[in-house]
This record gives C-alpha cells, structure tokens and sequence, in this order.
C-alpha cells in the first residue's frame, strides 16, 4: 500500500517537473504595422471564422466517416475569461470551437487567429477529445486495479483512480497536440492564411518544454511542425 501511494506522489511530482526548454526556431517575419485593437480583432475574428469554417468542414467530411462536421465557431460569453481557445462538443455532440474574447484581443493578425482556430478544428478531426477520454477510462481501471491488488482501501482507490485517469488522459496529449499543428497548419493554409505567420503565437506564450506527462509540447517542436508541414506545400519563408 505504501509503495502504491509513493508512486501516486511520484506521478503527480513529474507532472510539474519542468525539463530544460528547446531552443527557438526561427519564423517567417511578421508583417509591419501596428497590432489590431480590439475592434479590429473583433471584425478579424469574424472574418477568419467565416473563410476557415468551410474548409475545416470538408477536410473533416474527407477525413472522417460518420463523424459530425458541422463546426459552430463562438466566443466565451464570460468577458474575463483568460487568454484560451479550444475544441468541444455540445449536448446534442455538434463540435464546438470557442474563443475567449482575451484570446482574440491577444492576436497580432488574422494569421494568428486562423492558425489557432485551424488547430482546434484539426483536435475534432483527429478525434481526440474521444481518444483522450478512452485514456483516462483507461488509466483509472488500471491504477483502480493496482490499488485494490495491493488491500487498498475505498480512499486508496478512489485517489488511485483519479491519478489514473490524470496519467491516462497526458499519455498521448503532446502527439495530439503536434497532430493539430499538423493538420491545423494545412486548414489555415487552404483556408486562404500563412500558417507560418500565424505560428508566431508560440513565440509570446511560455514554453512548456519536455516535461514528463506534461499537456503541450516544446515551442519549438510546435514551430517545427508548422515549418515542415508548410514546406510541404510549398510555402516557403
């Protein structure tokens, strides 16, 4: 029992262990001239929904069978949430792609915008809000399990499938993440925007670096996706 919670205490340190930070990869100038201001994110928003939507759609219908297309892209009602974006499903399993209004302001063009919302796009398409949930089911019957083998009592488990469900759902979080900047560079790139310009976004947040089970992977290992998967289709710095 006590080797079992020293391995849960053991998990839950890694997490928040951070591993020395990649160095920057250099990116595709950005334009000159002075950052939008709120309106004109606003109006840019709209205008980038309205152009990446449709494409986001049919790469999703070539890609998928049997999975819903039909993206709503919304803004988060609560003006003070903090700078976020991301990818969900609502009650009736329609995918939803919502933006803070504090992530909208934070663009310096609409590259940004479309680059962000084409890797959100790309988390449906690849299906992996579903995969990662399989994970943690996973994760929480394999450590529920652990517990319950070692005489754990209903505390023990009950902590011990938490910790599963956490190291479940990370498992595969960084691929995902490089799958979505993948496809999220091609959505933005068909959808009319420079995904190269639109990947200097990594260059104002903080870089997670390598951590074990961490949620995001380096910068660096972001931009060198978009830069490779860009080269790809021909567009060059």
């Amino acid at each position: 029992m006590r080797r079992l919670l020293l391995l849960i205490a053991l998990v839950l340190s890694a997490c928040d262990a951070p591993a020395p930070t990649s160095a920057p990869v250099p990116l595709a100038p950005v334009p000159s001239g002075p950052a939008m201001s709120p309106a004109s994110a606003q109006a840019a928003f709209s205008r980038v929904s309205a152009s990446l939507r449709p494409v986001a759609v049919n790469e999703c219908q070539r890609r998928t069978s049997g999975m819903r297309c039909d993206f709503r892209i919304e803004v988060d009602p609560n003006p003070r949430a903090p700078v976020n974006a991301y990818q969900t499903v609502d009650k009736d399993g329609r995918p939803v792609i919502i933006f803070t209004r504090a992530m909208i302001n934070s663009a310096r063009n609409p590259d940004e915008l479309a680059f962000v919302m084409g890797h959100e796009a790309a988390h449906h398409i690849r299906g992996h809000l579903a995969r990662q949930q399989a994970n943690a089911a996973a994760g929480a019957i394999v450590f529920a399990g652990l517990a319950g083998l070692t005489g754990g009592n209903a505390s023990a488990i009950d902590a011990a499938t938490q910790v599963g469900a956490l190291v479940g759902s990370r498992t595969y979080s960084k691929d995902y993440e490089l799958e979505a900047d993948e496809l999220g560079t091609l959505i933005t790139y068909r959808a009319g925007y420079n995904p190269l310009i639109g990947a200097h976004f990594f260059s104002r947040i903080p870089d997670p670096g390598d951590r074990f089970l961490g949620t995001h992977p380096p910068n660096a290992s972001r931009i060198q996706v978009v830069q490779r998967t860009a080269a790809n289709l021909g567009l060059v710095q």
